[in-house]
């Protein structure tokens, strides 16, 4: 059993988030032997809860998730709860006071995690009333996770990293994209480098180009207050989509470190192409906005949603890296809500060795399954010599996906253990950033034709234009 010692700390305790995923997410560590005795959990939130009450809570999160009904009551004596208001100085002195108490009760060495699944607009008020009420300790290690969204552009990035740089160091603030602890997405570095296969050739030689796709049946559902700010792209593109493109274009960093690491995404999302013309971002970039369909509603009839709202719900684009080694090679990335099908997919299109035959293909699954198909050219069996495609696949059985670590549970502990290979630098924002205000910026000249996909169907038909224009089809 390892013995990781900390007192959690979560700001939302109350929250979707805490109960769907994180509460779930930490059993599993306990129940793995992740964390044990020297290990508390203290919720927080303005709700007027007991211990009690949170245990209670927790107990119907985790029910799946349980094989020994005396280890999680073991587990839920270690849950505690404060009712807290993020403004008030004294709830802080209130908080600080019970975990030194609990810092005895369970010896963790002064060391403290932070986490706030709250919205963004209350991370400085805490990281702020945290530093100067005394709650970061001098004696252990003290760790701040957040959640996304990370600001809503360039200049409100750089204003809350400055704020929260006032109570935390860069070395200390885990911006946490639960995209980063799935199991193929931590693979893609070794699918890369770990396999001649592919590694001589991941470069504009041998790649003809990249489709990534974030794909959802649902529509905004009960978030429509929120996304209605924030759209398709603010929401999927400057996060998850351009993470998984910095891992599929990076070089090979230096050494296994998380410095190393962050540092190559980094030139890659410094290096991305910023459209100069507002034609240049008509020709690609397709923007999107379901509209009523016979079994759904229409994004504008949604609940919480502007009835003119021209919030894009769908993103089909054509990004480029200005580097020599992607010189020529398109990334076409896109993502669309209320779409025919649910999936995360990274296909990886190669050249053909000679004109009539088709490129390998790499097909890296993210979901609905999980695991690999490439494609390599064969002979026909007979007299022909003609050629076609067979799969080689590998696909992770229910029973393996059982026993691997989820994404929360994954990059909580890599928290623990102050790895921080699977979570963005502030440069890494930035740098995504400024490539999306560009983007809004020709934006604000075009009107765009909204709805132009109906709820239910794969999308824009212009979005299949953007690739037809290169000859090619989106991989479905």
């Amino acid at each position: 059993m390892t013995e990781n010692k900390l007192i959690l700390t979560l700001f939302g305790a109350t929250g979707d988030l805490a109960s769907r995923k994180l509460y779930p997410a930490i059993y599993r560590l306990y129940k793995n032997g992740h964390l044990s005795k020297h290990f508390a959990l203290i919720g927080t939130g303005r709700t007027k809860w007991s211990h009690e009450d949170m245990r209670h809570t927790v107990r119907q999160s985790v029910a799946k998730e349980v094989e020994d009904a005396t280890h999680l009551e073991e587990f839920l004596t270690h849950m505690y709860y404060l009712s807290h208001d993020v403004n008030d100085k004294a709830h802080y002195q209130n908080l600080k006071a019970f975990q030194a108490e609990l810092d005895q009760q369970y010896q963790t060495d002064g060391n403290r995690i932070f986490y706030i699944s709250l919205s963004p607009t209350l991370f400085p008020t805490i990281t702020l009333h945290l530093k100067t009420e005394g709650l970061i300790t001098e004696n252990g290690y003290n760790r701040l996770i957040i959640e996304k969204p990370f600001g809503h552009d360039t200049e409100s990035a750089q204003e809350l990293q400055r704020k929260l740089n006032q109570a935390f160091d860069e070395d200390q603030i885990f911006r946490i994209d639960h995209y980063l602890g799935k199991e193929m997405v931590q693979a893609i570095r070794n699918i890369r480098f770990d396999n001649r296969l592919f590694s001589d050739i991941w470069n504009n030689k041998g790649i003809d180009h990249f489709q990534i796709s974030l794909l959802e049946e649902v529509g905004v559902e009960d978030r429509g207050e929120y996304y209605d700010h924030s759209g398709a792209t603010r929401d999927m593109i400057q996060n998850h989509a351009l993470q998984l493109l910095a891992l599929l274009a990076m070089d090979a960093p230096k050494d296994n470190s998380a410095e190393a690491i962050q540092e190559e995404k980094i030139k890659i999302l410094a290096s991305l192409h910023l459209p100069e013309t507002t034609e240049e971002v008509k020709a690609n970039f397709v923007r999107g906005q379901y509209g009523p369909a016979a079994d759904f509603k229409g994004y504008r009839q949604e609940e919480n949603v502007a009835s003119d709202s021209n919030t894009e719900t769908y993103l089909a684009a054509k990004v480029e890296v200005d580097l020599p080694q992607w010189k020529g090679v398109p990334f076409f990335v896109r993502t669309g809500k209320r779409v025919n099908s649910k999936s995360t997919l990274i296909d990886v299109q190669f050249k053909p060795t000679i004109e009539g035959i088709a490129g390998n293909h790499l097909r890296i699954e993210i979901a609905p399954r999980t695991g690999y198909r490439l494609l390599v050219n064969q002979k026909v069996f007979g007299y022909s010599h003609d050629t076609y495609s067979i799969p080689f696949e590998y696909y992770y059985t229910d029973e393996q996906l059982a026993q691997t670590p989820q994404d929360y549970e994954r990059l909580i502990f890599e928290c623990i253990l102050g790895d921080k290979s699977h979570f963005a630098h502030y440069l890494e924002v930035e740098h995504a950033w400024k490539y999306i205000d560009n983007l809004f910026s020709h934006w604000q000249k075009i009107e765009p034709e909204f709805p132009n996909y109906e709820a239910g169907s794969k999308g824009p038909k212009a979005a299949d234009d953007l690739l037809a224009k290169h000859h090619i089809e989106w991989h479905q």
